[in-house]
């Protein structure tokens, strides 16, 4: 006679204290970043971190490459917006802390409607089809201005119904803890679905689909189900987005959008769950700081794509755990020197190289201005040879820097490389 007996695992003390300090940044950011600036940078973040892990649970999980992400998440924002002015217009009555939700139903009605399209194929048909769709709705967007908007898009008010609590919705403060709330919940809950029997089998038909379809699995199927949970939270991250802008316009949805989901996915590591919410901080800092500082900011952005893409393709994220694969044995203090040398001659040919790039974009674009502009504290006359000759000398000489201390760093990486490959061949026998 057989008894029921129940094992439970044990409790992951690590994953809970990782979520719990999650929650807390998230709590206490905005009491030590109380500037305007900064809150409205720590709402944008929240909405991105929603978005990318939508996106990459398309890109990551499942390998589907998609030039079309900002339609879930735009339509997300449009019916959420639309929804908004029914409110405040007295016709239906949602509080204002669901209407994201009702950008979550309409990314994914959009989903379920697109996706059975664009998920019959993979690879590079899937992302073409992606593009296309893309492209198709940005179209949509100048030919129905009913729902769109047209160029000025479509505006509304947070600030509606009765306050719940004394909570309006109107002060950013509390716009602010809205999204972290969702992002929380929308983070965990997306973690929880790579998990599941799905979750797991969606990485299955990334790296195998012959042999999934082989054990009896509709491969077309788990993309698309994957395709339309990636829809809804985009869609609730659309939603967020109207309720912190209170208007939206045709942009959400076009190509630009949907590249930038991409780049900065990639730039934080679509291999890691925690990679795009690295890639959402550096796009809100990309487009809010960078692009006020200069205007070559799209060049700054590509090329450090294009150095991510030849030497570091699984992004800061994968940077980020070779690091602490050396820390667990023992060896990353062996590598300090070495990484304060490259981060002063990197400095050496990052400062030189984007005082080119400035002289030249003053040139081209402020000629109005003068031949002299301010960079790094310093006035550079554009039109002095002199400035030209001192700058290409120090970047020349900063890559002969940076060059003789890569191949040095490269040296010792192989070596600890090689020594904790010992280490770990030595481990059976003791």
């Amino acid at each position: 006679m057989t008894s029921n007996v129940y094992r439970f695992r044990p409790l992951n003390l690590g994953r809970w204290l990782l979520w719990s300090a999650f929650a807390l940044v998230l709590f206490v950011a905005p009491m030590f970043l109380k500037s305007s600036l900064s809150l409205t940078m720590l709402t944008q973040m929240g909405t991105a971190i929603i978005v990318c892990l939508s996106y990459n649970m398309l890109l990551g999980q499942g390998g589907m490459l998609s030039f079309g992400h900002a339609v879930y998440s735009g339509l997300g924002a449009f019916a959420a917006i639309h929804t908004l002015n029914k409110v405040g217009a007295g016709d239906w009555s949602i509080p204002v802390s669901l209407i994201p939700l009702v950008g979550g139903l309409g990314g994914l009605v959009v989903a379920a409607l697109l996706g059975a399209v664009t998920t019959k194929k993979s690879g590079n048909t899937f992302a073409m089809i992606t593009l296309g769709v893309g492209e198709l709705v940005w179209n949509m967007s100048l030919m129905l201005p009913e729902f769109f908007g047209g160029e000025g898009g479509i505006n509304s008010n947070r600030v509606v119904g009765q306050p719940v609590m004394g909570i309006t919705f109107g002060p950013q403060i509390q716009v602010y803890y809205l999204i972290a709330v969702y992002c929380f919940i929308c983070t965990v809950l997306m973690f929880a679905f790579t998990q599941t029997p799905l979750g797991r089998m969606l990485n299955a038909v990334r790296d195998n689909p012959e042999r999934v379809e082989f054990i009896g699995y509709d491969t077309q199927r788990v993309r698309y189900i994957a395709f339309m949970i990636a829809g809804f939270f985009a869609g609730i991250a659309g939603g967020l987005y109207a309720l912190n802008f209170e208007i939206v316009t045709a942009e959400v949805v076009g190509a630009q959008r949907s590249g930038a989901y991409l780049l900065f996915t990639f730039l934080g590591g679509s291999l890691f769950f925690f990679g795009p919410i690295i890639g959402a901080v550096l796009m809100v800092f990309a487009m809010v700081m960078l692009s006020e500082l200069t205007k070559a900011w799209l060049l700054y952005l590509g090329l450090l794509f294009l150095f991510m893409v030849m030497y570091a393709p699984g992004g800061f994220a994968s940077l980020l755990m070779m690091n602490m694969r050396l820390a667990a044995y023992g060896m990353l203090k062996r590598l300090w020197g070495v990484y304060a040398a490259m981060a002063v001659t990197a400095t050496l040919v990052i400062l030189p190289f984007a005082a080119v790039v400035e002289m030249v974009y003053h040139i081209k674009l402020n000629e109005a201005l003068g031949p002299v502009m301010r960079f790094a504290g310093m006035d550079l006359d554009t039109r002095s040879s002199t400035t030209w000759g001192l700058t290409l000398l120090m970047l020349a000489v900063g890559v002969g820097l940076f060059e003789l201390v890569r191949r040095r760093f490269s040296r010792l990486w192989n070596q600890i490389q090689e020594d904790i490959e010992a280490q770990l061949a030595r481990t059976p026998a003791l």
